[in-house]
């Protein structure tokens, strides 16, 4: 699997240190991997990683692009808490299908397949068309550190979120967004007919801003919408768009 790094969490208060920090509960660990992620005090998000259980340490999973910065604000919220975090020589891969021995379910949707830890190779699948298919936001596409909110962008739908475990880093932004809001943006599933680089903006008929196109497979695409705009054919570059979910 290309761009990810593995994180080595270690000492005696490692899962309360994280259980404070991540939206979505530790305790969970004991049933497979964990998908979270870390927000801003705003709720915004900052990055999204795999806990992966292991003896003695959790293991996490996180885009390499992220890791150096994830790590920096992890150690600068540890203050006097036994912690210690690292970088790993692990790489972790992927594949289709049903988990094999060692390996652990993708726990956002069924259809990712299985991610192992133990040096075994990749094996190959269309995962462009499978995160369209099943709207699965990417690191770095869809999700846009200091940008993205994780409610907009499915977090809950795919088992990313707690909202009984209690307090975490933006807990507050994020369950004012579950409770006392209507989301008015947020990720969607569109037919695309023509070119448009990921990143294009999506227009109106008559030209007004309604959202970014992002990952595109098989005439669909990902987009983040502007739901009220969203409602008539679109236009990114010279490509026509229009709202499926």
């Amino acid at each position: 699997m290309d761009g990810r790094k593995v994180l080595k969490i270690t000492g005696s208060d490692r899962q309360d240190f994280l259980q404070n920090l991540i939206t979505n509960d530790i305790n969970r660990l004991k049933d497979g991997l964990v998908w979270t992620a870390l927000l801003t005090p705003q709720g915004k998000y900052l990055a999204d990683f795999f806990l992966v259980p292991a003896d003695e340490v959790i293991l996490l999973d996180v885009a390499e692009s992220l890791a150096q910065t994830l790590a920096q604000r992890l150690t600068m919220y540890k203050l006097r808490a036994d912690v210690q975090i690292e970088a790993t020589e692990i790489t972790p891969s992927r594949g289709p299908g049903r988990a094999p021995d060692g390996a652990f379910a993708d726990p956002r949707h069924a259809d990712l397949g299985w991610r192992a830890y133990d040096g075994r190779p990749d094996v190959p699948a269309d995962w462009d068309d499978l995160r369209v298919t099943h709207m699965i936001p990417e690191t770095g596409i869809e999700l846009v550190p200091n940008d993205s909110y994780p409610l907009e962008l499915d977090f809950e739908r795919l088992n990313g979120v707690d909202f009984k475990k209690g307090c975490y880093v933006g807990q507050e932004v994020t369950a004012r967004m579950k409770h006392k809001t209507e989301l008015k943006k947020g990720l969607a599933k569109v037919a695309i007919s023509g070119a448009a680089l990921v990143g294009s903006e999506i227009t109106t008929a008559d030209g007004k801003a309604a959202g970014t196109l992002y990952t595109q497979s098989g005439g669909k695409a990902l987009a983040y919408l502007r739901f009220d705009r969203a409602t008539g054919e679109m236009t990114a570059a010279s490509a026509t768009i229009t709202r499926l979910t």
